[in-house]
């Protein structure tokens, strides 16, 4: 449902007035209204504002490209050191407390809490059929949500199924981050038990292959391997999923929702956005900032030339790995086989400009492709879909939770098949066991999810987080709290370790 899905439930009012003129209005009836509270009368409503929980996924293009900065994969870029203080902050490991980016990612994924949990609040108020399907997916989105928030800040405040109201920051503490994960699991299981299969498959929407997913990614970020490999072992057996053979097309726009895709998130080029309102953009904000400055060639348009990949992730690939050149764009390599390129001057050759910490690399997989519509702000309405879990990562994570309990035969098979489709042979498959295997799992966790957000999660989670530049065992795992969300809540929600 590409572009179904995206429209934003803001608010919901219809006003239908009837007046007597009888005895000077006296006997006027009041306004029919419906609010907040009085919504959720149809399985049109339902489904209405179950479209506005699905809408805050297009924001979490922020943390994509933070979870890439943050890592050792990559550097902020952009026009100068103060182009974008947060990310760049971010990049040194230097943020604190008071970080606009941050503060992003805190608002917009606890958005989406409140709007899956407006939907729960009201499961009970009108019967239809169909419902539980319409619930399990909200039960998937908030979960997604606050997984998303537990990665980044560790334990969150939560308030079960109930939208949060002021005054809450005073009184409901932050929970652990054992109890956030525990409430994950329940919403996945919730979901898996409930999506009605027979029901319209729209792209885009939650399926029980995306929940047992996330569940058995959230069951491996809490070391529960045996769980992780028992439910991704389910999803693998499903048979619903396989790999893309051509690994060079999976990040096209016409191979948007494919059999690799697990869940995708959804983005149109044909609702312009601006500055003002970033998280407002139906389109992929992070494209535009991963872009090459002033760029005038083929294939790809200009950006902002933000998450530049370093040289280190550029030779983590080995010799024959196709997947290289698919995740990186060599700028220098790219102007050097198109020479007969007519510029903007009318001269040949590709053009570009150099932006600050430039190392000739760029984030190919999500970068502006010439021929979209952007509509807008070209560089802010891109129409790249996010590949938010892709078959590839389930085969790996199944690798690694296998690997942990002692079964290095079944996490040959799930790495190799990713191995066979980099080298497009089997020539280099794996056969180390143990520790050696595991190490290898986590290096190809490296190559293969290259630019797509996940590698400073997993170098935490793995306890490799001290590889990252001037990062601080102990403290740098997790984010801060937002300065502002401490202050409101008058310390009931205390900071992260030694922020």
């Amino acid at each position: 449902m590409k572009k179904k899905i995206l429209t934003a439930i803001a608010a919901f009012c219809l006003l239908s007035l009837s007046i007597s003129c009888a005895d000077d209005f006296v006997d006027a009836k009041p306004p029919y209204t419906i609010d907040s509270e009085t919504y959720f009368n149809s399985k049109q409503d339902y489904e209405n504002a179950l479209i506005g929980a699905y809408d805050l996924l297009q924001s979490t293009y922020v943390n994509v490209l933070l979870g890439e900065i943050a890592s050792d994969n990559t550097l902020c870029g952009g026009e100068s050191a103060t182009d974008v203080p947060g990310f760049a902050q971010v990049d040194q490991m230097s943020h604190t407390p008071v970080n606009a980016n941050l503060k992003n990612i805190w608002d917009w994924m606890f958005a989406g809490v409140n709007r899956a949990n407006y939907i729960l609040e009201f499961q009970n108020k009108t019967d239809f059929e169909g419902k539980e399907h319409i619930l399990a997916q909200a039960h998937f989105l908030r979960a997604y949500y606050q997984f998303e928030l537990v990665k980044w800040f560790g334990g969150i405040p939560m308030k079960a199924d109930k939208r949060f109201s002021v005054g809450d920051e005073l009184t409901i503490p932050r929970s652990s981050a054992t109890e956030v994960y525990a409430a994950i699991e329940a919403d996945l299981l919730y979901a898996i038990a409930n999506i009605d299969t027979n029901a319209p498959q729209e792209s885009g929407r939650v399926t029980i292959g995306a929940a047992q997913a996330l569940l058995g990614k959230a069951y491996l970020y809490q070391n529960k391997n045996q769980e992780a490999a028992a439910i991704l072992e389910t999803l693998i057996q499903s048979g619903r999923y396989t790999l893309v053979t051509d690994y060079n097309k999976i990040f096209e726009n016409d191979m948007e929702n494919n059999t690799e895709s697990v869940f995708e998130v959804q983005y149109t080029d044909a609702e312009g956005a601006g500055f003002g309102c970033l998280q407002c953009s139906e389109g992929n904000v992070a494209v535009g900032f991963n872009g090459p400055r002033s760029f005038d060639g083929p294939l790809f348009d200009s950006g902002y030339s933000f998450n530049i990949p370093v040289q280190a992730a550029y030779d983590s690939y080995e010799d024959g790995d196709l997947r290289r050149d698919v995740a990186i764009l060599n700028i220098s390599d790219f102007a050097s086989q198109n020479t007969n390129w007519v510029n903007a001057t009318g001269g040949n050759g590709v053009l570009y400009g150099v932006g600050y910490q430039h190392t000739g690399y760029y984030n190919k997989k999500y970068i502006p492709r010439k021929g979209d519509l952007n509509l807008g702000d070209k560089m802010l309405t891109n129409p790249n879909n996010y590949r938010a879990i892709r078959y590839a990562d389930v085969l790996l994570m199944a690798a690694e939770a296998n690997n942990k309990i002692g079964n290095d035969g079944k996490a040959q098979t799930y790495v190799n098949m990713v191995r066979t489709r980099a080298f497009g042979n089997s020539n280099h498959n794996f056969t180390d066991t143990g520790n050696s295997l595991g190490d290898r799992i986590w290096a190809e966790r490296r190559r293969e999810l290259m630019g797509e957000g996940h590698r400073f999660f997993d170098l935490v989670r793995t306890g490799r987080g001290a590889q990252i530049p001037n990062f601080t065992v102990g403290k740098n795992e997790l984010f801060p709290i937002p300065y502002e969300e401490i202050q409101f809540s008058h310390n009931n929600w205390q900071q992260n370790p030694l922020y």
